[in-house]
């Protein structure tokens, strides 16, 4: 049964910060941050990658302590020395990289804290029962002893949220949660979240998607710079109104200004892909890339279009088709294939993209260290070394407070997909292939990466964007590919761009109850 928690004094707020402060190395990442987290409310927190929230929410979970300032939680005292004592108070967490063991049960990851034990054993069977109770408040259908690696993007979601609710969380913490979701999930968990808020918990929802925010939100609060610069009813913003604050000047467009208007005429084949086919995977894909274009690939959850990503770059295997890179044939493994000049930045920067506990610098050297060093003696040039990273880091515009020598797992997830592009913009790719570029980053640190995409095409590479954002793609592409159950679908032309079509497109197979290829 639901405990349902009492309202009572939510205008004195279930969660307060008063002037929160604090700095690393010097640089102050949080300045005097008050606000508060009213009972049975769904609070917005936005801002800028690097505004500040990672560094609140790990001082509310007990990763960090403040330098200044204070909390009170529940009408008591807030200040937690380790995450245990968050969860002991009744703060959940359900973080943007989820906390989920794969190769464990989902009734094994919920009581992975604390299992039911009678003397030295496991109670087993209370467990499950326990679980399937969990599930059920969380509308999943699902048995307890299934492994998390077979669940989807939002089942793991509502797993993480089961494990709040089994220690009965009065507020829940939701970091980027829609990221990997399909529009379908979404709307079942934003109706689990309202479920939650009717019980009497409270839920600060953490997002880039400031559609979103407005939608599923009672209140709104904006960081600025480790400042709120904003906070009130969500019903007195609108998007444009949010993005002033979070950026402090008036965004006025999207996506940058097009020095032309598609790849020049008689450009270059860069890439040339024909009948690609590996059985259940992807099926006769056939397109060819030109020099200076931005190409599109638009599908749902599940069209191939990763897969289709990693065939290309050598990652995984294909049967039959052939791939061409400037007129010669391409095969071999992805070290080949870089050599060739063909460059990926996958879809999860931090699991495939970066060394989380190695340093920046050592991050952005990785594709391209063998060009510092200096014959015979193999030794490395740090000179030569040290200006590429400088100038890579202009052009990347990477934020001034950071440094080349802290750890990369330290910073924003802006600037970490800055680290990654700049990586592979070292290496000077003809070809780069990007998967989900700006997902789970800020509308500011999107633009920027926008006007990288589009100085690299206008430098003569070909560049192929995947998105599950049709609005990114015909903002920022040529032309788009759309795939759906691992083929091609349709083909759209820039001065022939129509979102409901592209959408349409998309769910064409689908409709028609198509299998797998």
């Amino acid at each position: 049964m639901a405990t349902t928690h009492s309202p009572q004094g939510a205008a004195a707020g279930l969660l307060t910060f008063r002037g929160i402060t604090k700095a690393f190395f010097g640089v102050r990442v949080l300045k005097s941050v008050s606000f508060s987290v009213p009972g049975a409310r769904i609070v917005g927190l936005v801002g800028e990658n690097g505004a500040g929230k990672s560094t609140l929410m790990n001082v509310l979970g007990g990763n960090l302590a403040a330098d200044e300032g204070s909390m009170r939680f529940a009408g008591k005292p807030y200040s937690p020395r380790v995450p245990r004592d968050a969860r002991d108070a009744g703060i959940g967490f359900v973080h943007q990289e989820l906390n989920l063991f794969p190769n464990l049960s989902i009734a094994e990851n919920l009581f992975l804290t604390g299992f039911p034990t009678m003397g030295p054993f496991i109670r087993r069977a209370g467990m499950r029962d326990r679980t399937d109770v969990l599930l059920q408040r969380v509308g999943l259908r699902l048995s307890p002893d299934a492994p998390v690696e077979t669940l989807s993007p939002g089942e793991r979601q509502l797993v993480e949220i089961a494990h709040a609710l089994s220690f009965d969380a009065r507020l829940i913490l939701l970091d980027e949660p829609t990221t990997s979701l399909s529009a379908r999930e979404c709307g079942r968990l934003f109706a689990l979240m309202r479920q939650l808020r009717a019980e009497g918990r409270s839920i600060i929802f953490i997002s880039h998607a400031l559609g979103d925010v407005l939608r599923i939100c009672d209140e709104v609060v904006v960081l600025r710079d480790g400042e709120v610069v904003g906070q009130g009813p969500a019903t007195g913003f609108d998007q444009p109104r949010l993005v002033s604050l979070m950026v402090g000047r008036e965004l006025k467009q999207l996506f940058p200004d097009r020095r032309r208007n598609g790849p020049p005429e008689g450009s270059e084949a860069l890439l040339e892909v024909r009948s690609l086919t590996q059985p259940g995977v992807i099926r006769d894909i056939s397109f060819t890339l030109h020099q200076g274009e931005v190409l599109g690939l638009s599908g749902l959850m599940g069209a191939g279009r990763t897969e289709l990503a990693r065939i290309l770059f050598g990652l995984d295997p294909f049967e039959r088709g052939s791939l061409r890179i400037a007129g010669q044939p391409l095969h071999g493994s992805p070290r080949r294939r870089i050599r060739r000049g063909l460059a990926m930045l996958t879809e999860n920067r931090r699991d495939d993209g970066l060394c989380l506990e190695a340093s920046v610098a050592d991050n952005l050297a990785l594709v391209t260290l063998p060009q510092y060093i200096r014959p015979p003696l193999g030794m490395l040039d740090p000179r030569r070394l040290g200006g590429a990273l400088a100038r890579i880091r202009e052009a990347v515009r990477l934020q001034p407070s950071v440094r080349l020598e802290q750890t990369a797992g330290t910073l924003s997830g802006g600037n970490q997909q800055k680290v990654v592009l700049a990586k592979w913009l070292l290496a000077e790719p003809r070809v780069l292939i990007l998967d989900e570029p700006t997902r789970g980053i800020d509308v500011g640190a999107k633009f920027e990466i926008y006007q990288l995409i589009l100085e690299l095409a206008d430098r003569g590479a070909g560049v192929i964007v995947i998105s599950s954002e049709i609005e990114e793609l015909i903002g920022l592409c040529d032309r788009i590919l759309v795939l759906s159950r691992g083929a091609l679908s349709g083909e759209f032309s820039r001065d022939a761009f129509d979102r409901e079509k592209i959408l349409h497109t998309a769910l064409a197979g689908h409709d028609r109850g198509e299998g797998k290829p």
